[in-house]
């Protein structure tokens, strides 16, 4: 999974980045909550793991202005903190699980391998690539949270495309999903994907010669 980190006891950040990484994960630190609002408008992250009394803007509210801008990205909570009121704020803004220091690292870990595996987590936003992402739940094109204005047969098209990240689309299932089973040539198509990519302002869907288009699936 690709996480962010926020956490500013420095060497409590290094030992969880390190230990992350070393079971497989990317991690992305910050030390400060101002600095990682503008990282998380920047990128897109499958996890974040917030403490919550750090400099700059709190790990609480960090989390509530990403929901304001349509950011939801799953969150684990970190902290020291034993008030129930800013547990159960944390819980009420969307977080999926909360930790309280000290903890065993191996635990961090199964709390992020049981959201990774829990069909609980509603995964509606799939990244297309560094600031395009596709909220499934509304059908909506985002650039770094934003919607873009696209055409209906436009929407269908990144909905058919993002549904199958990391597989080719042929034609035939464009002229199913998009045209409605309408005969449609296979230059048709071609012009339709070629009008919603000049609207972009990152190019990610890729034309397969002779096959179809495909987006794939982002490796960072």
């Amino acid at each position: 999974m690709k996480i962010f980190l926020l956490e500013d006891e420095i060497m409590l950040n290094e030992s969880i980045q390190e230990y992350l990484e070393a079971i497989g994960h990317q991690v992305i630190s910050c030390v400060d909550g101002e600095k990682a609002m503008g990282m998380l408008q920047e990128e897109n992250f499958d996890l974040l793991i917030l403490d919550i009394n750090v400099p700059g803007v709190d790990g609480l509210t960090l989390l509530e202005r990403l929901h304001a801008l349509k950011i939801h990205t799953p969150a684990i909570y970190i902290s020291a903190l034993v008030d129930i009121e800013d547990i159960s704020r944390a819980y009420d803004l969307g977080c999926y699980d909360y930790l309280k220091k000290p903890f065993h690292l191996k635990e961090l870990a199964l709390r992020i391998d049981k959201i990774k595996l829990s069909t609980e987590v509603p995964r509606v936003h799939l990244r297309l690539s560094s600031h395009y992402s596709y909220d499934q739940e509304h059908n909506q094109l985002l650039f770094r949270g934003d919607v873009q204005v696209l055409s209906k047969r436009q929407s269908q098209i990144i909905d058919l495309l993002a549904r199958n990240r990391g597989r080719i689309v042929d034609f035939e299932q464009f002229q199913h999903y998009v045209w409605d089973d309408t005969f449609v040539d296979n230059a048709t198509i071609r012009a339709e994907v070629n009008r919603l990519k000049k609207s972009l302002k990152e190019d990610f869907i890729q034309n397969i010669r002779s096959q179809g288009y495909m987006i794939d699936i982002p490796s960072k």
